[in-house]
């Protein structure tokens, strides 16, 4: 482990006011989304929309780095430039999504344990070789009668915690996300309640599994209304909630929380992170980032549709949300930002 190395790279994905773009769907995922919109579901149409995205000209001005698949990783330009060398040069960090799903937990019915700790050791030297500098592990928590179990809280954690101490190992910065899902009618108050507990645990583990806290960064939920409670909570109400349940449970050795949308409007997921950086400016020990996926990409993904004649279009809306949401992280984003395009 090279710890001045893991505490520098931790620390440069959180600086300037930036945050991380998630482009890491998975190949299904993936066409899921372009078969909404009547996209090829081919890998040259993927390898194509990703091009858009990483040579985006201007986007490191607001992205730090960008979580990559494993498909993705190996891409190339049309030309043959490979997307870790666009990204260097445009200076975003290549980082890299390591889990390999979150799949149906044994005897723990609604619950899911996410599988990918065997030849994790053996991949992560990989990606390193290949240029990569920070990796991501997702592990979700649904909300529900009996649920999340005590069971599938500790089979995640755990696995987080292996996950991150087998980066650290590898000189790759872990980032540590334990989602608690928007799914369901459960109120402001039990997502809190969910998020608190399960971030306690990830934090023992973490520590159990000797993980540097410093050469680390946490992708976190915001704590918010389920989709289907009657009562939908506003965006201060949000912000209160979340940095009040972070401020109990993450330790201030952490440098960076970087959020995940997690489904999200733009706007919404932008106003949030605004509302957080503006009422709990001067009491909070970590930077308050973003590490959206959706939040950023889908204006962008349906203006495109697969048309080369739409990428310039679509480079700018892709702009246009990476710069909303740093501004969200200065606490300077408003409603008539969304009325403008770069």
């Amino acid at each position: 482990m090279n710890r001045p190395e893991l505490i520098d790279t931790a620390r440069k994905l959180v600086a300037d006011d930036k945050g991380l773009l998630a482009m890491d769907e998975s190949n299904p995922t993936c066409n899921k989304r372009f078969a909404r919109l009547g996209i090829p579901q081919t890998e040259e149409a993927r390898r194509a929309y990703r091009e858009l995205i990483v040579t985006t000209p201007g986007l490191g001005e607001s992205i730090s780095g960008a979580i990559l698949y494993d498909e993705t990783i190996r891409q190339q330009k049309k030309d043959g430039t490979p997307f870790i060398k666009v990204l260097t040069d445009a200076g975003i960090i290549p980082g890299i999504k390591v889990d390999t799903g979150a799949k149906d937990m044994a005897g723990h019915q609604g619950e899911k344990i996410t599988e990918g700790l065997d030849g994790l050791r053996g991949r992560l030297a990989e990606y390193s070789q290949m240029g990569a500098r920070f990796a991501k592990w997702r592990a979700v928590f649904a909300v529900g009668d009996g649920i999340p179990s005590r069971g599938c809280i500790d089979a995640n954690t755990h696995a987080l915690a292996r996950y991150a101490a087998l980066c650290q190992e590898a000189g790759l910065v872990p980032v540590v996300e334990p989602e608690v899902l928007m799914d369901g009618d459960h109120t402001l108050e039990r997502c809190g309640e969910v998020t608190e507990e399960v971030l306690r645990t990830v934090f023992n583990q973490l520590c159990t599994q000797r993980v540097m806290l410093e050469g680390m960064l946490l992708k976190p939920n915001m704590v918010l209304s389920g989709l289907t409670c009657p009562k939908q909570a506003g965006v201060d109400e949000v912000a209160d909630a979340t940095v009040t349940c972070l401020l109990r449970s993450v330790p201030a050795a952490v440098p960076g929380i970087a959020f995940l949308s997690g489904g999200q409007s733009a706007e919404l997921a932008s106003a949030r992170l605004n509302a957080m950086n503006v009422r709990f400016k001067s009491r909070r020990p970590w930077a308050l980032a973003f590490s959206f996926a959706r939040a950023i990409q889908q204006p962008a993904l349906e203006i495109w549709s697969g048309e080369e004649a739409n990428i310039e279009a679509a480079q700018q809306a892709l702009l246009h949300r990476a710069r909303c949401n740093r501004a969200a992280r200065r606490g300077e984003y408003h409603a008539a930002m969304e009325g403008t395009r770069a």
